[in-house]
């Protein structure tokens, strides 16, 4: 489980899940040699999901995907109950692996943090990947509590979207050699992959997959040159996917390029007049959009 791994957006259309739309975008995926597909992630919105939803789009990925590709699906919560349920659903759904963020708003200390995280790896059977991304959840997994949960058997790794590349260098140098530190952030994929991380989770691989996966593997095969040409040729694509909330720059993107409506669940809205003209601008570019 390594490489450019897309943590794929959720489409919508009238309020409802665009399906249409959504099997268009993973087919996108496969056809580009992205890695894995995530599912339900944060990219993903499932914060306004209903369960039932959660379900059925884990469901509808497994299907689309067929075997062709990995599957993570996204099955955190703030409650470590919930997260449990999810978790053991994607499981017998056929998932190949979850992904947990950290409890958001709870602010847990570092004891609950490794209870919650012990508690879900406890009730099943199939990879776990921690999410570290304190922008989002104002909370931070330290080292020392992913040292610790690297001893769990089925803890496999960390999306790590700290932006701290010390945090990413002691986490790698202290945890077992099988676990893999994944970027969470599009602009720091080369520095990490360079200190010993294995891939990326990546929003920008939802408009330019072949580009993510071509670094990534470049990077992991040591052709640094090409790496490092193809992330300062792509930087500014990985910026400007953030100029607002992300998923809404993504969105915006894909609705540029005729791949996705631009409909998001409130709290997020549409983007400024003045940022759509930025991301247009960066996609033309880029190459991304005539």
């Amino acid at each position: 489980m390594t490489g450019s791994i897309v943590a794929i957006v959720t489409p919508m259309k009238g309020g409802r899940i665009d399906k249409e739309a959504y099997r268009r975008l993973v087919e996108f995926q496969v056809e580009n040699k992205t890695s894995a597909i995530l599912t339900c992630g944060c990219t993903g919105e499932p914060a306004t999901m209903s369960m039932e939803e959660h379900h059925e789009l884990i469901d509808y990925t497994l299907k689309i995907v067929d075997g062709r590709v990995h599957v993570m699906a996204g099955t955190g919560s703030n409650n470590t109950r919930e997260a449990v349920e999810l978790s053991r659903y994607a499981q017998k759904a056929g998932a190949d692996s979850v992904l947990l963020i950290t409890p958001y708003y709870n602010k847990p200390t570092q004891k609950g943090l490794l209870l919650h995280y012990q508690e879900v790896a406890a009730n099943i059977s199939i990879p776990l990947i921690l999410y570290n991304v304190p922008s989002r959840t104002g909370i931070s997994i330290s080292p020392e509590t992913v040292l610790e949960l690297s001893r769990v058997k089925n803890i496999a790794g960390i999306k790590e979207a700290s932006g701290n590349l010390d945090q990413v260098s002691q986490i790698v140098s202290s945890c077992r050699e099988d676990f893999i530190v994944f970027s969470g952030d599009d602009s720091l994929t080369l520095p990490i992959i360079s200190v010993g991380g294995k891939g990326v989770i990546s929003v920008a691989a939802n408009i330019i997959p072949a580009q993510v996966a071509e670094m990534v593997d470049a990077a992991l095969s040591n052709r640094w040159n090409e790496a490092r040409r193809i992330h300062l040729d792509m930087f500014p694509v990985f910026k400007v996917l953030f100029v607002e909330t992300n998923p809404i720059p993504v969105k915006t993107a894909l609705w540029l390029m005729k791949m996705a409506e631009m409909e998001w669940r409130l709290p997020l809205t549409g983007p400024s007049a003045e940022n759509i003209k930025k991301i247009r601008s960066v996609l033309k570019s880029r190459g991304v959009i005539t």
